[in-house]
């Protein structure tokens, strides 16, 4: 190598900021500032994908006043609590359960074929909260995919509802925002999405039992395991109903994503893996955070998309931890600051104040922003190609360079590959690099020095979430 400039580092051990290259390619960007959606002096994503004129059209197509319709219908069946009466047709879960798949039809009719509504369900024998054997149904539009429909990916909100007592079946538990918010917003993606034709598929679902102990999600998430279904991404939206705090402050442009970053589903092989490599921020779920952000976080939206680097909050937990439990990725979406008075209440007015999780609590302008961050995420993962599989890092030499492997995707679309990296101390990716349609690719970096990721792109421009390379030859 020439003898380089004094105070010149070298790329082999010391980065420098824009101006450095690997193997001679120019980077596409780093780290920048710039305002995005409504926030001013945002940090610019070197990774981030703009909107299309057919993902614009798509969102804009989210209509708050349905969503309002649908969160006040099912506050109205009075409660749905999940050990509530089945067969009533007015009041309980089961009417609320034989609600939504009737609307779920009436998108899937307009389909062309390619979206079907059905009910999942199965006997729970007594476990913690369920005293009896109970009946658990889910509600499951699934809109297939037509180009690679094996790959999958699933939005969910839990449709059963609660009050302070979380076996009392009987009294007015409206759950509004906890979550008839996102059931609907699932219920309008799937009412929009229906119309089109992704290349992926995508499940929406209504799941049931949630706050009984996640059973319907559960159920689920084993079922998708048990077939051998390629899920590569999962997003459960609960409690997404409202942007007022407990003490009246308000946010309406940020929405959380809770996001793991050690797996749940880690083995001890894999945790010791981890250990040696640094890849506690680099979980399958934090790169889909990242893609999130990615694709979620402009003025499409019109939202800020706050990720939190937490499975869940404080003593509760949401849908996605079953799918994390069978190890695949998922987060929670959760409106910015929660209202404590307005979930898991009686009814009642105490002392001039208003309890209990009712409508009225609820910013259907808010819920359907939120929406738009769902739809730009689940229908750019659907047309993207699929993440990069058996990502590796190749260790079988000590050298000041990085080799990096992974299998050539079958995407009739696949235009190639990009390298993407950051220093260790960076919890975003600083640096792209182009390496084409290749399985693999040289870096003059020290895979010592800095993280390392790989994304796939199509003849669109669309691309895949990171995946993270493990050791191997």
């Amino acid at each position: 190598m020439p003898e380089q400039p004094a105070g010149m580092p070298r790329r082999r051990t010391v980065l420098a900021s824009a101006a450095v290259t690997a193997a001679g390619v120019p980077l596409i960007g780093s780290a920048g500032h710039a305002s995005a959606a409504s926030g001013e002096g945002r940090r610019e994503r070197v990774t981030g994908q703009a909107p299309d004129r057919e993902l614009r059209k798509l969102l804009g197509e989210i209509d708050a006043d349905r969503i309002e319709a649908t969160v006040r219908r099912l506050a109205a069946f009075g409660t749905r609590h999940t050990l509530s009466v089945q067969d009533d047709p007015e009041r309980g879960i089961g009417a609320a359960r034989d609600w939504i798949l009737a609307e779920m039809k009436k998108y899937a009719a307009v389909s062309g074929g390619r979206m079907t509504a059905e009910l999942q369900s199965y006997i729970q024998e007594p476990a913690s909260r369920i005293p009896v054997a109970t009946k658990i149904t889910n509600v499951v539009a699934t809109l297939r995919g037509s180009v690679t429909p094996d790959r999958v990916y699933v939005v969910a909100g839990h449709y059963d509802s609660r009050v302070t007592d979380v076996m009392d079946a009987t009294s007015d538990a409206p759950g509004a925002d906890d979550d008839a918010s996102g059931v609907a917003l699932v219920m309008e993606l799937a009412r929009v999405m229906a119309k089109r034709r992704p290349a992926a598929t995508i499940v929406f679902t209504a799941v049931a039992g949630e706050e009984q102990g996640l059973y319907g999600s559960r159920y689920a998430a084993t079922q998708f395991k048990a077939a051998g279904v390629d899920v590569q991404g999962m997003f459960t939206n609960d409690i997404i109903g409202s942007s007022r705090a407990d003490d009246g402050t308000r946010d309406p442009y940020t929405v959380r994503l809770f996001t793991e970053g050690v797996p749940t589903s880690e083995t001890p092989a894999q945790a010791n893996t981890r250990r040696s490599v640094g890849g506690e921020n680099d979980s399958s779920t934090r790169q889909l955070a990242r893609f999130v952000s990615d694709v979620g976080d402009n003025d499409a939206t019109g939202m800020n998309v706050r990720v939190v680097y937490r499975r869940d909050r404080y003593l509760r937990g949401g849908d996605h931890i079953p799918f994390l439990e069978q190890g695949y990725p998922a987060a929670r979406f959760t409106e910015p600051a929660e209202d404590f008075a307005h979930q898991h209440q009686d009814v009642r007015v105490e002392d001039g104040k208003q309890y209990g999780d009712l409508p009225e609590f609820c910013d259907f302008d808010y819920i359907a922003r939120v929406t738009r961050v769902n739809g730009a995420v689940l229908w750019t993962l659907a047309q993207a190609p699929g993440t990069p599989r058996e990502a590796r890092i190749v260790t079988s030499n000590l050298t000041n360079d990085t080799e990096l492997k992974w299998e050539l995707g079958t995407e009739p679309d696949l235009a190639g590959y990009e390298v993407v990296w950051r220093e260790t101390t960076e919890s975003e990716w600083t640096h792209v690099i182009k390496v084409g349609l290749t399985a693999t690719h040289t870096v003059d970096l020290s895979k010592d020095n800095v993280f390392f990721g790989v994304r796939a792109v199509n003849r669109d421009g669309k691309r895949s979430p990171v995946a993270f390379p493990m050791p191997g030859n």
